[in-house]
C-alpha cells in the first residue's frame, strides 16, 4: 500500500475502519487492516468521507462582487442586469484568475467537484474559452463539469443557441437552459423542447434553470420532466432551484412529484441563495424560496444542494463551503431529524456526485482515492460545527492539510492555560 488511513468514522457510521491505498485508488476498507505502508494518518476516530461535490455554481461570474457595482436591491434581476453590464468588459485572463482563486478555496474545504454554469449569451463565447482553460488547469486535483447556460434566454437572447451549439462543440459538457426567463410561458416551454432534444442527440446530460421564480404558475419543471420521458433521458435531466415549487399548491405538487420521479428528473436546491433571492415581493408571511426538500427526497428524486453564487452580483457572501449550505439547507428545509440531517450530508456528497455522472466516487475498493478527513464524529457534527477539513487527499495525495482548531482559555476560579480541541 501506498498510504493506509487508520481508526476512521465513515458517514454510515461504521467506527475503527482502515482504509488502505495505492495507485490512487482505494485498495481495501475494514478493520484492522493487516497491511503496511511507508505513509500512516491516525484519523483518531474522526469522520472520512469522499469530498465535497457542488452542483450547481457559476465560476464565470465568482469574486466579481463589486464590479461594475454594489447590487444595491440584492434581488435577482438587479443581479442579471448588473452581469450584462459587466459581460462587455470581460477580459479572459481575469476570468481564469478569479475561478483559480476560487479552485483554491475549494480545494482547502474538501470540495474537489463542481458543476459550473457559464453564460453562453456573449458571442465572443470568452467566458467559455476561460472555464475550458480553467477545467485543464485544475483536473488533477478537481473535478469541473461545465454547463452550457444561456443566461438571457435560448430564444429570448439573439444567437444564443447557435452560441450554445459552439460551447458545446468546444468542449462544455452539459446543456443548459432558463425557460422561465424567455417572453413567454409558451417561449419557455419550446425552449425545454429545442434544449432536451439537442441533448439527447448530442448524448449529453441536461440541467436547466428551472422555475426560479415565486410564482406558482411558473411549471416548467413538468415539460421538462415530460421530454426527459419522452426522449428516454432518464438519469440525465436535471432541475436547478425549483423555487416556484414552494409557492404551488399542494394538489398541483402531488401530481408533479410521480412525474418527475418515473422520469428520473434530479432536483438541485441552493439554499443560501434561494432564501436570499425569493420572498423579496412579499411582505409578511414572507415565503422562504427553497424548493420542497424533504417532499422531492421523500418521492425517491435524487436532490442535491448547490453553493449557486459566491461574491459576485448575486450574493455578496460564500466562501466555497459545502458544509454551510448544508447547514443552512438543514434549517431551512426543517430537517433536523437523525436521518434529515444525514441527508443534507448526504444532499453535498454522495446525491451530487450521481446527479454529475461522477466515476470512481466512493468508499468502496476501486474507487478513487479521493477522500476528506473532517474534525467531527460524524456526519451531523460536521454540519453543525462546519468541522475543519484536517486532510484533503485527491488520487491518494494529500493536497491540502488544516490545523485543528484549538481553545486555550484562562478564566477566574478555573485552571490556567486549559486547552482543548474546539469540537469537544
Amino acid at each position: 500500500m501506498d498510504l493506509i488511513i487508520r481508526n476512521a468514522t465513515l458517514p454510515d457510521g461504521s467506527t475503527g475502519v482502515d482504509i488502505g491505498i495505492e495507485g490512487g485508488r482505494i485498495a481495501a476498507v475494514g478493520t484492522r487492516l493487516q497491511a503496511s505502508a511507508p505513509e500512516e494518518i491516525d484519523a483518531g476516530g474522526d469522520l472520512v468521507t469522499p469530498p465535497f461535490v457542488d452542483a450547481h455554481f457559476h465560476m464565470d461570474s465568482t469574486l466579481s462582487y463589486g464590479q461594475p457595482r454594489v447590487n444595491l436591491s440584492g434581488t435577482l434581476l438587479e443581479g442579471i442586469a448588473l452581469w450584462g453590464e459587466l459581460k462587455p468588459t470581460l477580459v479572459q485572463e481575469a476570468i481564469v484568475e478569479r475561478a483559480l482563486r476560487y479552485c483554491d478555496w475549494a480545494v482547502a474545504r474538501g470540495l474537489l467537484a463542481i458543476r459550473s454554469h457559464v453564460d453562453v449569451c456573449d458571442p465572443r463565447l470568452l467566458a467559455v474559452e476561460a472555464l475550458l482553460d480553467v477545467k485543464k488547469r485544475v483536473a488533477p486535483y478537481l473535478d469541473l463539469q461545465l454547463v452550457a447556460f444561456p443566461q438571457d434566454g435560448l430564444l429570448r437572447s439573439p444567437g444564443a443557441f447557435d452560441n450554445l451549439r459552439r460551447a458545446i462543440a468546444m468542449g462544455v459538457d452539459v446543456v443548459g437552459g432558463i425557460p422561465h426567463f424567455e417572453r413567454t410561458m409558451a417561449d419557455g416551454a419550446e425552449s425545454v423542447r429545442l434544449l432536451c432534444e439537442f441533448a439527447a442527440g448530442q448524448g449529453l446530460r441536461v440541467d436547466m434553470h428551472c422555475d426560479e421564480s415565486d410564482d406558482p404558475l411558473s411549471r416548467h419543471v413538468e415539460t421538462l420532466a415530460y421530454h426527459a420521458q419522452r426522449l428516454g433521458m432518464q438519469g440525465r435531466v436535471t432541475g436547478s432551484h425549483l423555487t416556484s415549487m414552494h409557492s404551488m399548491d399542494n394538489y398541483y405538487v402531488s401530481k408533479l412529484l410521480p412525474l418527475m420521479r418515473e422520469a428520473g428528473v434530479a432536483a438541485i436546491a441552493n439554499p443560501l441563495i434561494n432564501i436570499t433571492l425569493q420572498g423579496r415581493h412579499d411582505s409578511y408571511p414572507k415565503r422562504r424560496g427553497m424548493t420542497r426538500v424533504p417532499e422531492l427526497m421523500a418521492a425517491g428524486i435524487d436532490v442535491a444542494f448547490g453553493h449557486d453564487c459566491v461574491l459576485d452580483p448575486w450574493y455578496g457572501l460564500g466562501s466555497g463551503d459545502m458544509l454551510e449550505v448544508a447547514h443552512m439547507g438543514l434549517h431551512v428545509a426543517q430537517m433536523t431529524s437523525q436521518e434529515g440531517m444525514h441527508a443534507c450530508f448526504m444532499a453535498v456528497t454522495e446525491t451530487p456526485a450521481r446527479i454529475l455522472g461522477l466515476e470512481g466516487y466512493g468508499l468502496r475498493p476501486g474507487c478513487h482515492a479521493d477522500l476528506v478527513i473532517l474534525d467531527a464524529g460524524g456526519t451531523i457534527e460536521a454540519i453543525r460545527l462546519r468541522a475543519a477539513r484536517r486532510y484533503v487527499l485527491r488520487r491518494g495525495r494529500v493536497v491540502s492539510r488544516t490545523s485543528v482548531p484549538h481553545a486555550s482559555l484562562s478564566l477566574p476560579g478555573r485552571p490556567d492555560g486549559a486547552d482543548f480541541r474546539m469540537r469537544r
